[in-house]
């Protein structure tokens, strides 16, 4: 009999302990240019950071604006960068 297979809840905040490991975290998910993976992104750095103020603002805007993320980062710190590509 096989043995049975334990899956613990992946949680992405418990492992980002400093602001350069919640930044990098950003800047990755920045990369891949969806609004939706940046909220999430912004979320768990919140989660991270002990914020849940804001965590709960990211989750409740359906239809994320500027404004939110704008808030949300002066919030948590940290400030988006823009490069060409």
């Amino acid at each position: 009999m096989a043995e049975k297979l334990v899956l613990k809840k992946w949680d992405s905040a418990s492992h980002l302990k400093t602001i350069a490991d919640m930044v990098a975290y950003l800047d990755a998910c920045l990369q891949e240019n969806d609004p939706v993976l940046i909220s999430h992104a912004l979320g768990i750095i919140a989660k991270a950071k002990g914020n849940s103020q804001v965590s709960q603002n990211l989750s409740s805007d359906s239809n994320l604006r500027f404004e939110t993320v704008s808030n949300a980062c002066q919030a948590l710190g940290v400030r988006l960068h823009v490069e060409p590509v």
